[in-house]
């Protein structure tokens, strides 16, 4: 089955809804699927409390629906199915469903985000919202006065765990060896604040709590002579070992950075293909938020049909 569109979006969080509103509002007729995880990372976020117009906060399912509703109302075809191939060099684009329909699309924003890695423990599925979390400056704020452990040695964990010393009563950097991978500056700054208490050679065995994060296992030195066990308090558990871009699909095609994030002409969500735009955590390593994501799915909207009406398409 074989379908036409002008523009065809991939991905459903704050970056493809958005993206579908304003494509839509400017009768592009956009056709969006919502791929695996429909309304993307922020589904498993249970409150958001820091986008814009929302002040009592809203939960991250609710809002998402919330964002596709909008999109509906403008007319946006927003569909279940995940895309199993893409040949982005041709013109229009050529875009398989689910391995069956066949879509030739004019413009493509591509807003499939990325995806957390997690350290693999049951545990961690189980207090998801309850405790877990792999983003310190969406969930932060629930942890004022309150112990919390970052996992991780890189920038990202250094960063995570000095802005948490600002909230948190306490900090624990679970780090797997017995150095930091962070730059020199984070290095300096977490081993130098009082509230950061950095537990070398030590992996994360498992998480306690009756109704949500209470503590979590930890083995020093696992498998070798000096093993040692313990157990420390913490309220909140914070991944930062990194996240998976989700561009598979596109490699070969669009130019990506050597962790996978599509790269992007500074300053705009143009890729190195005419005619495909990125938006969201798919090309955003930084910042990572839901209203960042946001922004950018309208700056793509924009370009693509900027595209078009160049092309008299």
């Amino acid at each position: 089955m074989k379908e036409k569109a002008r523009c065809l979006i991939i991905g459903s969080g704050p970056a493809g809804y958005t993206a579908a509103i304003y494509t839509s509002r400017a009768n592009l007729n956009p056709i969006l699927y919502s791929g695996m995880e429909p309304g993307g990372q922020l589904t498993t976020t249970t409150e958001v409390e820091n986008f814009p117009g929302y002040p009592e906060g809203i939960s991250g399912p609710e809002m998402m629906e919330q964002l596709k509703t909008q999109a509906q109302r403008f007319g946006a075809d927003i569909r279940n199915g995940i895309i199993t191939s893409a040949d982005l060099k041709s013109n229009p684009k050529k875009i398989t469903v689910d391995g069956q329909t066949e879509i030739e699309a004019e413009t493509v924003i591509i807003a499939t985000g990325a995806t957390a890695k997690y350290l693999g423990l049951a545990d961690e599925a189980k207090y998801a919202g309850m405790g877990v979390s792999a983003c310190a400056t969406c969930d932060g704020f629930f942890y004022r006065k309150k112990p919390v452990a970052v996992v991780g040695g890189g920038d990202t964990a250094c960063e995570e765990a000095t802005y948490l010393a600002g909230l948190a009563s306490k900090v624990y950097l679970i780090v797997r060896k017995d150095f930091l991978r962070a730059s020199k500056v984070m290095q300096e700054r977490v081993l130098n604040d009082p509230k950061i208490e950095v537990l070398f050679n030590c992996n994360t065995a498992g998480l306690f709590g009756e109704n949500g994060v209470e503590g979590a296992h930890i083995v020093r030195h696992m498998g070798e002579a000096n093993e040692e066990k313990f157990d420390i308090n913490i309220q909140g558990f914070f991944l930062a070992i990194g996240h998976k871009p989700n561009t598979d699909l596109f490699k070969g095609q669009l130019d990506l950075n050597e962790v996978g994030y599509i790269v992007t002409k500074p300053g705009t969500p143009k890729t190195n293909i005419e005619g495909v735009f990125a938006a969201g955590d798919v090309a955003d390593p930084i910042y990572r938020q839901a209203i960042t994501a946001a922004g950018s799915g309208c700056q793509a909207a924009i370009e693509a049909e900027r595209y078009l009406s160049e092309k008299g398409l």
